[in-house]
């Protein structure tokens, strides 16, 4: 039982919104929550029109100075918050609302400068669902340790001796006095809002506020001086970066046991906090991201591997650990940098939290993941020490940049091959004329096809991406993250546009499986057996196999499934998989970095199933697709062994961006000694055959049907989505019906 924190958890879930009224987690930023002083600042509505008579004086600034004039009116005038019930301050408005007179017109600005022909195709692919694409700001992982380690006056006082040393040149540009000028300003906002929250802590009498100010004083003098101020360091850095900077923060530490360790050591030898003080600070901190609710959950990683083989695992990461299991929460989520040097207590401790219902965690193995990293460029030290971000994307530390440029529906390939390239939901060209799907003489003649169009998605998406992205600083000059990286300090250059030493772009394989299976229906059914023409193939198609039933029931029992370690399946999904990241790693972008691959499917399983019309694999149009490197839902019948052999048959490392599989365990098969023990040997038999990440959801359908139907009862069921972690009853029942039918299915197996 913490001291105070069982009894603020009710005021801090209403930071953010009111969790008894409806609430969108993916627009949880428009919304309000309460505990704010209404005299400290302004409403949006007031904020918003102060802005607008600011954009006639910035209207001729260079963008990070006009975007940095901007961003400190909104911290000037945002209201505040210094709670009784809560250790961590707050902003009233997380809308981004700088972005009213920066981001917004600056974009339309940078739209006009494009290929007109290019962003039509862009919208065609995004109003198809061909491919989803658009310019990615939401990746970003600062320096952390150049934050905590030198505090907001130290980060400026960097930026101003790497901008004396520029000037000292003689041959500064006025793009670089911008890009110094920026990061100055940004961060003395930064410093001007601290001390407004440290004047309001002042006015406060409650037992809470005195803390709340001794920290808040530390970090406007400089670097932090105990774990507390740290941690209220981070989350002010957060708030800034994402909700005004409008750059999403996607990792809370470079490990957050590895960030914040030094100051719990120092402070447990100081005697400045008992342990289970840092705890109660820790559950705090942490339920600020729960209380804010963001659908794709906030990530953080644990433990990793020292250069010399030892563990970065340490008591801060049990700790952590055992604040989150104790105070019952989904969000944020956890990354476990995972190899043979992680302690077996350790991964046991996770194992056991995950088969309790506790789902928020990914295991991240190392030696793929590290492969991979170096496969485009970085050493093996850049590579071992690399941050895990997102979902569980890799990425140099402090100095790589990766955008997330275009998720590729392979379910399309296939269905333009039907179609001759005409999509018939938007009815539009949006695919190659590969010809009649009904003239083709053999398999080779459609498997060909498919690649084409395929790839010709693949291509185009490069050529769209090619053409927007050298504009990402000049609609979103990103000076906080700039400001904590020393490479881009040193070449003047915005981190965000090709200031690091990796400035690197990510195509997306989505819908993998959909398109192996409807290959497999075809190579089979219509060439080989002959069981059925392609012509009947293709009106069943069409007729969203309605009328069809006979011969659905004998595509979805075809055998020829991939996630089932079926050698002809595996074979051809290998060859696929394979083209696809030959077609895209290391090609050049525009930004000198290079195109990655990456195996990870977001939201996109659903959103673009539903337009995808029916494929030949059985499913109906507009239901979800294959998501990350898993089966199509249903379709693995012969457990998880087979299909991790499925998976790691497609080498993972050629996924240097990232490799996911999703498992879901029976509880049986959970339980007791032997169930950890089997648990963890399914990880490490992923991890020894080239898996990148694994993650988990233990299921009853019985379970879940009831928690359907009964929702009241079920308030923190959790659920492990794509890439995240969701409450079961903030899912959808379109959702929640594919959770259900996939538990039956490892029921069967059982």
């Amino acid at each position: 039982m913490f001291k105070t924190f069982d009894l603020d958890k009710p005021y801090i879930e209403r930071k953010f919104h009111n969790p008894d009224e409806p609430f969108n987690p993916y627009t949880r930023m428009i919304y309000h929550g309460s505990g704010y002083d209404e005299n400290s600042g302004l409403d949006d509505d007031a904020i918003l029109e102060g802005l607008k008579k600011l954009a006639d004086e910035i209207a001729d600034l260079p963008h990070p100075v006009a975007k940095a004039k901007a961003i400190e009116y909104v911290l000037q005038n945002e209201r505040l918050y210094v709670n009784e019930h809560d250790y961590f301050v707050g902003l009233y408005s997380l809308n981004r609302l700088a972005n009213s007179v920066t981001f917004w017109p600056w974009e339309a600005e940078s739209k006009k400068k494009r290929k007109p022909e290019l962003i039509a195709r862009e919208r065609l692919f995004n109003d198809s669902a061909a491919v989803s694409l658009w310019p990615d700001y939401d990746h970003v992982v600062p320096d952390w340790e150049s934050i905590v380690n030198l505090g907001i006056r130290g980060i400026i006082e960097r930026a101003e001796n790497y901008k004396d040393k520029c000037a000292a040149t003689g041959h500064m540009t006025k793009e670089q006095e911008a890009f110094f000028d920026g990061i100055i300003m940004e961060y003395s906002s930064i410093l001007m809002i601290i001390d407004r929250w440290y004047r309001l802590a002042l006015t406060k009498t409650h037992e809470k506020a005195e803390k709340i100010a001794v920290c808040l004083k530390h970090l406007y003098d400089g670097a932090p001086t105990n774990i507390y101020e740290a941690m209220q360091l981070m989350f002010i850095y957060f708030l800034v970066s994402e909700s005004i900077d409008s750059y999403q923060v996607r990792s809370l530490g470079n490990g957050l046991d590895r960030t914040l360790y030094p100051f719990y050591q120092r402070d447990l030898e100081n005697g400045t906090f008992t342990r289970e003080e840092i705890k109660e600070y820790l559950a705090y901190f942490m339920m600020q991201w729960s209380a804010i609710g963001n659908y794709w959950g906030q990530p953080f990683y644990l433990a990793g591997t020292n250069l010399d083989g030892t563990t970065r695992v340490n008591n801060l990461s049990y700790d952590i650990l055992e604040v989150y299991d104790q105070i019952k929460i989904y969000n944020p989520k956890i990354q476990i940098k995972y190899s043979k040097s992680t302690p077996v207590e350790f991964t046991n401790k996770v194992l056991d939290m995950i088969r309790r219902g506790q789902s928020c965690f990914v295991f991240c193995c190392e030696p793929a993941m590290v492969k991979g990293v170096m496969s485009y460029g970085a050493t093996y030290e850049e590579a071992l020490d690399m941050d895990i971000r997102g979902c569980y994307e890799t990425g140099v530390r402090a100095n790589e940049v990766a955008t997330g440029t275009g998720y590729i529906n392979a379910a399309k390939a296939v269905e333009y091959v039907f179609s001759n390239g005409w999509d018939r939901r938007i009815g539009a060209q949006v695919g190659l004329k590969t010809g009649d799907v009904c003239a083709f003489r053999d398999f080779r003649e459609f498997y060909y096809a498919v690649l084409s169009q395929w790839m010709n998605l693949v291509d185009q998406t490069m050529e769209i991406v090619d053409d927007y992205e050298p504009w990402l600083s000049f609609v979103n000059p990103s000076s906080l993250y700039s400001g904590t990286v020393v490479s881009s300090l040193e070449n003047a250059r915005d981190g965000y546009q090709n200031g690091v030493k990796f400035n690197n772009s990510t195509m997306l394989n989505c819908s993998f499986a959909t398109m192996v299976d409807s290959i497999m229906v075809v190579k089979k059914l219509v060439f080989e057996n002959k069981e059925v023409t392609m012509a009947e193939l293709k009106q069943a198609i069409e007729d969203n196999w309605e009328g069809h039933e006979q011969l659905r029931e004998k595509v979805l029992h075809l055998p020829y499934k991939f996630g089932n370690d079926e050698p002809e399946t595996d074979q051809i999904a290998d060859a696929l998989s394979a083209y696809f990241c030959h077609r895209i790693n290391n090609r050049p972008n525009k930004r000198n970095g290079v195109y990655k691959s990456n195996m990870h499917s977001a939201m996109q399983f659903l959103w673009q199933g539903e337009k995808t019309l029916a494929t030949p694999d059985g499913r109906k149009a507009g239901m979800e697709l294959a998501k990350n490197a898993d089966p199509v839902s249903g379709a693995d019948k012969n457990g998880v062994t087979s299909m991790i052999q499925s998976a790691t048959s497609l080498s993972p490392f050629m996924y240097p961006e990232s490799f996911c599989v999703d498992l879901m365990l029976h509880p049986s098969a959970t339980e007791g000694e032997d169930g950890l023990v089997a648990m963890k040997s399914l990880i490490d038999t992923y991890m020894d055959q080239g898996g990148q990440s694994i993650q988990m959801n233990v299921f009853l359908p019985q379970m879940l049907r009831d928690a359907q139907e009964h929702p009241e009862n079920y308030p923190n069921l959790q659920v492990r989505v794509c890439g995240w972690n969701v409450l079961w009853n903030n899912l959808s029942r379109k959702e929640q019906d594919e959770y259900i039918v996939k538990a039956e299915s490892v029921l069967q197996q059982v």
